[in-house]
């Protein structure tokens, strides 16, 4: 498995319970993203190889979604799977967001949701989830999501295809409020990007959640390929502004020989109260690094480089990018709403 066995995570590490779920999680989990075309090429057999390795070395939760390749990650991960013993993994999937089309990509109807759920245990060969979360609540009408996807996920649960309901999303405030007004309950919300070098937002949060016995569980630490030596791909919504920041750091990290996205999970992996991390970087070696990161910590040339770059450029303040996904979204709706409808 070439660089996969030189991660020599204990079997028994330390696990973190997961709200009041009472699922024990390992602290550094496994993002789904990584094995689909979101950020670039990938390998299946390798992917499998690896999903496997880290579940043998006692990295439990693995968090993908139907986006996630529309569909291909969860083919990947239930090759990994098949044959497994169901206890020895936790596995959350979403419904909400699916398809690259912007007309289509996003549908929180309740019969669509009942219908993703199906289509996600057929794709990972399993007969139940540990969590079903709604993908991306940003870009979805509230009223909808309280009164109609929640109420179908209940519907979910109550059938024994899942054990318990998350909410996942970029809007820390919107997930807060969802928890406060939900009539359903919820167990996990799933942050991503705001434990990071750059945005730490996610702490102003954690006694709140903890409060409420709501599982934290913190994703994209390197900020979708942000804080990466190879950078982001073309579709990622920060600013020219923050991107060239970034790349400096990067082009620093080059120069030391040091992997920038090693010190941003490091970084992400450290901070209190976080159940679990989920670290779904662009590619198998980032993955790698992050998990040797976790049972090592940094070397020596790295903590030099992380004391440089935070004087240099993450003590600066938040940087982030906050409503551009939903408001280009929302911005490309309301043109294809304009568009003269063709005649039957």
């Amino acid at each position: 498995m070439d660089t996969i066995a030189t991660c020599n995570f204990a079997r028994n590490s330390k696990s973190n319970l997961l709200g009041s779920t009472g699922i024990p999680v390992a602290p550094i989990s496994l993002g789904g993203a990584a094995f689909s075309d979101i950020y670039g090429e990938f390998d299946e057999t390798r992917s499998v190889c690896f999903i496997r390795d880290c579940l043998f070395r006692g990295i439990n939760y693995i968090d993908t979604s139907p986006w996630y390749g529309q569909g291909t990650s969860e083919t990947i991960i239930g090759k990994a799977l098949d044959g497994m013993h169901r206890p020895v993994f936790v596995i959350g999937s979403k419904v909400g967001r699916y398809e690259k089309d912007v007309r289509r990509m996003f549908d929180f109807s309740r019969e669509r949701t009942l219908a993703s759920v199906d289509q996600s245990l057929d794709r990972l060969k399993l007969s139940y989830l540990d969590i079903i979360q709604i993908h991306d609540v940003s870009f979805a009408d509230i009223d909808m999501i309280l009164n109609e996807t929640l109420p179908a996920l209940q519907a979910v649960v109550d059938a024994g295809k899942a054990r318990y309901i998350g909410i996942a999303d970029y809007d820390l405030d919107l997930m807060k409020a969802i928890v406060e007004e939900s009539r359903v309950p919820i167990a996990t919300v799933l942050s991503y990007a705001k434990s990071t070098l750059i945005d730490n937002r996610l702490q102003d949060y954690v006694s709140y959640f903890k409060s409420r016995g709501v599982g934290i569980i913190n994703a994209a630490p390197t900020g979708m390929g942000l804080l990466t030596n190879a950078g982001p791909r073309d579709w990622h919504p920060a600013s020219q502004e923050v991107k060239t920041l970034c790349q400096e750091a990067a082009m620093i990290c080059q120069a030391k020989k040091v992997e920038l996205a090693n010190i941003a999970n490091w970084f992400s992996l450290r901070q209190p109260n976080i159940d679990t991390t989920v670290c779904g970087l662009a590619n198998l070696d980032h993955q790698v690094g992050a998990f040797r990161v976790y049972r090592r910590g940094l070397t020596h040339a790295e903590e030099m480089v992380m004391k440089d770059l935070q004087k240099r450029y993450f003590d600066r303040g938040i940087m982030n990018w906050d409503g551009v996904e939903v408001n280009a979204y929302r911005a490309a709706m309301a043109q294809f709403a304009e568009e003269p409808q063709n005649p039957e």
